[in-house]
């Protein structure tokens, strides 16, 4: 059963529909689903460029297909170098990344975005269109 905030923004962390919690020091994104962990997946955060901590909605940039232009190269079965974006704030996304860097996943390696295997970020990617960026969250800590 699916469970909507009819108004705006008045959703917060678990109080959200779906809430991504990513954890730097564990390099793990909890995934929850009407307040229920519905799936861990390995991410890497960034190594010289780092990561802030956040705590808001998306932004309501959501790609499917997207190329940095700060940080060009790699490409991901067309899908630029950044598959399934949703942007958390300002040049920062949770997004999928490249095949090289799958060994990576589990270690900070980013310029200060939270990369996700290709897969998992389409489940995040997807999740955001469904219920809208109003009845997401995204925690970024420590």
């Amino acid at each position: 059963m699916r469970v909507f905030n009819v108004f705006n923004n008045l959703c917060f962390r678990e109080t959200c529909p779906v809430w991504a919690q990513i954890v730097k020091s564990q390099q793990k994104m909890y995934l929850y689903i009407n307040a229920e962990l519905v799936n861990a997946f390995v991410v890497s955060t960034g190594k010289n460029y780092p990561t802030p901590d956040f705590d808001t909605h998306p932004n309501g940039r959501i790609y499917d297909e997207y190329n940095s232009k700060i940080f060009p190269g790699g490409n991901y079965q067309g899908l630029g170098n950044m598959p399934y974006a949703v942007f958390i704030a300002s040049g920062f996304a949770i997004h999928g990344t490249t095949e090289p860097n799958f060994k990576y996943l589990g270690q900070p390696a980013s310029h200060g975005c939270i990369r996700l295997h290709p897969t998992n970020a389409y489940i995040f990617n997807r999740l955001v269109r469904e219920y809208g960026i109003h009845n997401v969250w995204i925690t970024v800590q420590e």
